[in-house]
């Protein structure tokens, strides 16, 4: 009797367990989750095999037998709760089908490619918590790295978001990141891990609340902002669920989904591939131009190594003349790097860095006019509309060779006026007839348009409206900001267009500024 009231109190505290931690978004969530895993997964590939993945690891398989390795264990919801319930996390970790669906994706389809990016946890983790830690940033937010970029610092998406922590051009530069020519430390797995922490920081002094922020770092927080409106105030991820942009929805259980997976990978047989990188290195500034050549000849390191410590130098160039960069190198290297570096820096610099190719001064160049010798005569009478433009592509001859010969300043001619134009010896039965011939049939015979200008259409200005220039990298957010009481949903319905729309640099919106 006693047992069976037992079980009974079991079976009752798991369902009430259950019913707690599940948080549900309804059933309509089956079709989505199906759709949006299929775009997930499709995209996690992408990242993962990307160039800095696929050609820099080393497998390290824990599982030697290969049936080992096939096995995929398979385990029910309510194991799935209690490892979850077991994390120490700050951000809530929620549970549902969403969720178990996404666990599914890395720890089944895409078993491979979570190796690899454990693999580079390794790495990258303990640099990004100790910097996180400093922010006040709950270090488990890390695992939003693996959903942005899968680990990989030279990811680019396809709107040009750059980086692990994958930040737009406009956002980078708010976060002090520098963006330019030869460095993009959107790249630096450093540098870009403490303007996500700041981007963080800020973003939860807005919510006030972890999952959230998550959000809002995937779609802005002008959308997280809306969809609490519109529930009302609701300030809880599941009960906004909806009203967040499809690809938010999917964000938030699949950081829950990463941060199981990279607790838990062991559990499902998952082998670690790890990268061949050192994992122990360090780092110096320097502040003079340095080509990763010289270092990698010099110190005797592969290139591809440095490339892959410096991801954030496009050309293999670090340009500190005049301030300073960082250049990360292996520990063991340290030393001599030190006790070498003026060699280093003058190791084939006029190869690197050729002072003739730098520094040119222009050099004065004259056009010798074609003296009227050894040619055919014509003479070209001005009609309306012509220039000299127009005659010297008529006659096959520079307009500066006219000016010459008639002793044109600048590029005044009247109609009626008489034009000296000497042809090549031989030639003149080809242009006998230019003269006597319309514009339209002069035109045609050089394949030109028979018009003598283009129209141009023009939309008219309306001065109730600013007019705003798209630069690279700007999001409906970053251009509401410029703005005193505009917001993204203005900026959309003014110019009929939507969240899922991308800017593009050089395109005119307008803007309505609230007065």
């Amino acid at each position: 009797m006693f047992r069976k009231i037992f079980i009974s109190f079991i079976i009752i505290s798991q369902l009430s367990v259950l019913q707690s931690f599940c948080k549900n978004p309804g059933k309509d969530s089956l079709l989505y989750i199906k759709n949006f895993s299929a775009d997930f997964s499709t995209n996690l590939d992408s990242l993962i095999n990307q160039w800095y993945v696929k050609n820099a690891i080393k497998t390290d398989y824990s599982l030697n037998n290969q049936d080992s390795v096939q096995l995929i264990p398979e385990f029910s919801d309510s194991v799935y709760i209690e490892r979850l319930q077991r994390i120490p996390s700050v951000v809530e970790l929620s549970y549902n089908k969403i969720v178990r669906n996404y666990i599914h994706v890395y720890t089944k389809k895409r078993r491979e490619g979570v190796g690899r990016m454990v693999g580079l946890s390794d790495y990258y983790f303990p640099k990004i918590e100790e910097i996180f830690e400093s922010y006040g940033i709950p270090t488990e937010l890390k695992y939003m790295a693996v959903i942005e970029s899968a680990l990989n610092p030279r990811a680019v998406s396809r709107v040009g978001a750059t980086g692990m922590w994958q930040f737009m051009y406009g956002t980078a530069r708010m976060y002090d990141l520098t963006v330019n020519s030869y460095v993009d430390e959107r790249r630096d797995p450093i540098k870009s891990a403490h303007a996500a922490a700041l981007f963080m920081k800020d973003l939860y002094a807005m919510f006030n609340d972890w999952t959230l922020v998550i959000a809002a770092y995937n779609c802005g927080p002008g959308n997280v902002n809306k969809a609490i409106r519109r529930t009302g105030g609701k300030r809880d991820f599941w009960q906004i669920y909806y009203h967040l942009p499809r690809e938010t929805r999917g964000y938030v259980p699949a950081y829950i989904a990463a941060t199981y997976t990279f607790n838990y990978y062991k559990e499902h047989n998952v082998s670690p591939i790890y990268p061949e990188i050192p994992i122990a290195t360090d780092t110096i500034l320097i502040s003079e131009n340095l080509h990763l050549k010289q270092v990698s000849e010099v110190l005797n390191i592969p290139l591809k190594a440095l490339r892959d410590l410096n991801p954030q130098y496009k050309e293999n160039i670090i340009p500190a003349k005049g301030t300073s960069f960082p250049i990360t190198i292996p520990l063991e290297y340290i030393g001599a790097f030190i006790d070498l570096q003026d060699s280093i820096l003058n190791y084939k610099d006029s190869v690197y860095f050729n002072v003739d190719n730098t520094i040119k001064n222009p050099q004065k160049s004259y056009y010798v006019p074609q003296k009227p010798t050894n040619r055919d005569k014509h003479i070209y009478t001005v009609k309306s509309g012509d220039n000299l433009g127009f005659i010297s592509s008529w006659y096959n001859v520079k307009a500066s060779d006219i000016r010459y010969w008639n002793n044109i300043r600048g590029n005044m001619i009247r109609v009626g006026q008489k034009l000296n134009i000497y042809v090549p010896k031989g030639s003149s039965s080809k242009y006998a007839k230019i003269n006597s011939l319309s514009f339209e049939e002069k035109q045609r015979r050089i394949g030109k348009t028979t018009t003598r200008t283009e129209e141009v259409k023009t939309e008219p200005i309306d001065n109730s409206y600013v007019y705003y220039k798209v630069r690279y990298g700007d999001t409906f957010w970053d251009i509401a900001k410029k703005y005193s009481g505009v917001t993204e949903d203005d900026i959309m319905k003014l110019n009929n267009m939507t969240s899922g729309r991308s800017l593009k640099a050089g395109q005119m919106i307008k803007i309505k500024p609230k007065s």
